[in-house]
């Protein structure tokens, strides 16, 4: 949060930021700053800066000159009134609705912060700056866009008409430190068993389908399974926007391509799942599942290439396969209801269920076998759960991850594997 005017009103310091900004860019070459060396620039910058703030007629101490300067570069170099926020590695996203208010979700909570934009029309020059920067654009003939900032930040803006009061903004942080499964492990999100299980399952190259709610984590998790591929097997990974980040030495990254400003061009992920298994792949990665392309995906885990991971928006094991079924069907292969419930049975073996609960910690609420099929239901079975016992009064979950004490039917192809787990492990606590 930027910090208190003393000297100035907060109306008068905005008046006076806007009034060197524009005198800044009368005097710098803009034609330069891609050219010369960006700190080198930001030298310039300070320097024409220091000239302008001391010729201003308004009274400004030591702390509201430095607070000006390095607004105005962030205006000129960044992304404006955004840049503390980006620069705060605690914060997960980024809700802009409207010029007015600016909210950031922090450890799965919301709230909102005292950063504006001056108006509306400043908040769409800062959507074109990003949006541009990718090709893109943003305009009445195209209200809404996706984007990808330069550290990988997922970006989404939906402008009038669509956007009713304004322009709004919204950014999906790419944390630069990727979570570990000790750091899943310290934040309880799971336990030990649970991931000892789950690892051997990815050795064992066993199909797993991450599932859950929106900023769940299920990106996150599919980072830490990841992690337990490897290093001599070759990997596809296939996005919308790039976000996984494995460090195996031999890794193919995938990514869709949005339609050009005429409207052409774009290459959808059934494109690239049907590309990727012309690559010679060991492991396919799908970072999620949306549309049609899940009938390639569960076709090439049934094809030879196994110990596949992907992800999908659902609120439980058995949305997760609802919605897959749905999925498939949006193919236009007209194939019967029982036929594609069987590819799915056939193709997957484990569904994680991650969830984010009311206290903004995320869990692993369900890992649950698929076994088969009983008539034209698939059948699954859980191996552990987390159990809710209540909250406490200041919003904290109160629960206890358990085995249900079943041993999963998997547990044979873990152990011809070579992954041997304790007996105890599936035994329901009493």
């Amino acid at each position: 949060m930027p910090p208190i005017v003393t000297g100035i009103g907060r109306a008068d310091f905005g008046n006076v930021k806007a009034a060197i900004h524009r005198k800044l860019i009368q005097k710098l070459h803009l034609d330069r700053v891609t050219e010369v060396n960006r700190d080198e620039v930001r030298r310039e910058v300070g320097q024409i800066l220091e000239t302008l703030v001391v010729g201003e007629s308004t009274p400004m101490n030591l702390q509201e000159r430095e607070r000006l300067a390095q607004e105005v570069l962030d205006e000129v170099f960044g992304l404006g009134p955004l840049e503390p926020l980006l620069a705060d590695p605690t914060i997960d996203d980024i809700l802009v609705n409207t010029h007015k208010n600016v909210y950031i979700e922090r450890k799965g909570m919301l709230e909102r912060t005292a950063i504006q934009f001056r108006d509306d029309a400043h908040l769409m020059a800062i959507i074109d700056r990003i949006v541009s920067a990718v090709g893109r654009r943003v305009d009445e003939s195209s209200p809404m866009v996706d984007a990808r900032l330069a550290d990988g930040s997922r970006v989404n803006a939906i402008i009038p008409p669509l956007s009713v009061d304004g322009p709004c903004l919204s950014i999906r942080r790419f944390g630069q430190n990727r979570l570990t499964a000790e750091d899943l492990l310290s934040n309880r999100s799971l336990t030990t068993p649970m991931l000892d299980l789950l690892k051997g399952c990815v050795k064992a190259r066993l199909n797993i389908l991450i599932s859950g709610g929106t900023g769940a984590g299920k990106t996150t998790f599919l980072n830490v399974l990841s992690s337990y591929i490897s290093n001599r097997e070759r990997i596809v990974t296939i996005e919308d926007a790039a976000e996984l980040q494995l460090n195996q030495n031999h890794v193919v990254r995938l990514e869709t391509r949005p339609p050009n400003i005429e409207g052409k061009g774009s290459v959808h992920q059934r494109q690239l799942v049907i590309n990727a298994l012309r690559m010679r792949p060991d492991r396919i990665l799908v970072g999620e599942v949306r549309g049609e392309e899940s009938l390639d995906m569960l076709q090439a885990m049934n094809t030879g290439h196994d110990g596949s991971l992907t992800t999908i928006h659902a609120n439980s094991p058995r949305d997760a396969l609802s919605r897959l079924e749905t999925m498939v069907a949006m193919s236009n292969l007209n194939l019967p209801e029982n036929a594609i419930r069987r590819q799915i049975a056939s193709a997957i073996d484990v569904v994680v269920q991650v969830s984010r609960l009311s206290d903004g910690t995320r869990k692993i609420v369900s890992v649950a076998e698929i076994t088969g099929m009983e008539g034209d239901v698939v059948t699954m079975q859980d191996i552990f759960v987390f159990r809710k016992r209540g909250i406490r009064e200041t919003g904290e979950v109160l629960g206890d991850f358990v085995p249900t004490g079943i041993r999963p039917k998997f547990s044979e192809r873990l152990l011809v594997s070579g992954i041997q787990l304790p007996q105890n492990m599936f035994e329901a606590s009493r």
